[in-house]
């Protein structure tokens, strides 16, 4: 029994030490790219405390490639994008749960186990949906939540002088050492008996994809060193590094080392993708764009045979990490203490900021002139790159 955990966790491991042999679990999964690769070090561990417990992941049917192979995963259920909460509810009655393990924090993601008339139920407590669930667990202590400036808050910051700053949000972001996202879902894993201790992300993709994305892209006739750069974010601009910065570190380092670049993107990135295709020197094969051309377990073979990723934060950084694929990010409106590629301080990530004030601000578009990633240089970046390389 680890004793330094807090009281709600220690009756919670008490009652699965007592008898908690769950033969079927149910995992409602995120709804996000990045989050649901936050989520593998929990799953991993849910895995050991329930090794011969069959574990079904409930997922939107956009992430659903992402489990197959997971070594913590056995049986895969998808959601589509327009199905009904009941529809889901009706759904899970069939695979006779024993337990449901919510991940979301969303009213919906409880209410669905609920209908599937799930008996043990186990969630973090918020509000609108503690009544669909058995067993609601509190916030962790050190927990940091991603709140947004306003606009006056960012003006305010960017007037003052460094020297005179004051912020207790940053303060708890540097020195708490489980602010991580990651410790959120490991954090709801040990109200089940697991160990809360972290673990790496993890993906799986076999040897056979690897060679079937080669042939597919003409790889195999490619002897350059394979680089990658991600220049999209879904989340919003204010996470997205101008694209003549990647344009001119891209001709940098490809000048300097002669590699290929495989340009990545989802179908809303193909014209950013298109330009910085045109834009880069082409000696023969010195780059290739994928965007909007690829699967997700095409993507994630494609990043495995990359030696180094430059990346904005967003889903394909957390993917690559994952696959133990160095990644260099410019870091904006969001924190890297919070929602950093891999495990907190893995020493093969290059992580980049500026000293803008205002960041991070959490917000989708900068309100102001958009200082956090403009303060990130071309060198930098191609020092970072260079040095993983």
């Amino acid at each position: 029994m680890n004793s330094h955990l807090p009281s709600s966790i220690l009756v919670a491991s008490k009652q699965s030490e007592g008898g908690l042999h769950p033969r079927r679990i149910l995992v409602r999964g995120t709804n996000w790219l990045g989050d649901a690769v936050m989520t593998t070090p929990a799953l991993m561990r849910l895995r050991e405390r329930f090794p011969e417990g069959q574990i079904t992941l409930l997922t939107p049917e956009k992430l659903r490639d992402l489990w197959l192979a997971h070594p913590a995963v056995n049986e895969i259920i998808s959601i589509a994008p327009d199905e009904s909460v009941f529809s889901v509810g009706q759904k899970l009655r069939a695979g006779n749960f024993d337990l449901a393990l919510v991940l979301p924090n969303s009213p919906r993601s409880a209410l669905e186990v609920w209908l599937a008339g799930i008996p043990q139920r186990i969630g973090y407590t918020r509000p609108w949906r503690n009544w669909f669930l058995t067993q609601t667990v509190a916030s962790r202590p050190g927990a940091v939540k991603m709140q947004k400036r306003s606009v006056g808050e960012i003006r305010q910051l960017v007037a003052a002088d460094v020297s005179r700053r004051t912020d207790r949000n940053d303060r708890a972001f540097t020195s708490a050492a489980t602010a991580h996202q990651i410790h959120e879902y490991l954090h709801l894993v040990a109200a089940l008996g697991a160990n809360p201790e972290p673990l790496p992300p993890q993906l799986v993709v076999t040897p056979g994809e690897i060679e079937a994305v080669r042939k597919k892209f003409g790889l195999n006739e490619i002897e350059r060193p394979l680089f990658g750069l991600n220049p999209g974010a879904e989340y919003g601009p204010a996470k997205r590094w101008p694209m003549e910065k990647f344009i001119a570190t891209a001709r940098e380092i490809q000048n300097q080392t002669n590699c290929t670049w495989l340009v990545f993107g989802g179908q809303a990135d193909t014209a950013i993708a298109d330009r910085i295709e045109s834009a880069i020197p082409s000696p023969p094969s010195a780059i290739l764009n994928l965007a909007g051309k690829t699967s997700l377990r095409e993507l994630m073979a494609l990043l495995k045979i990359c030696r180094v990723l430059l990346t904005n934060d967003s889903g394909p950084m957390h993917v690559a990490a994952a696959l133990g694929i160095p990644v260099v990010v410019p870091f904006g409106s969001t924190s890297p203490e919070l929602t950093g590629p891999g495990l907190p301080g893995d020493p093969q990530h290059r992580l980049l900021k500026s000293d803008a004030l205002c960041s991070p601000c959490f917000l989708r578009e900068c309100p102001i002139d958009f200082r956090c990633l403009n303060g990130i240089s071309i060198e930098r970046a191609v020092e970072a790159v260079l040095s993983l390389v």
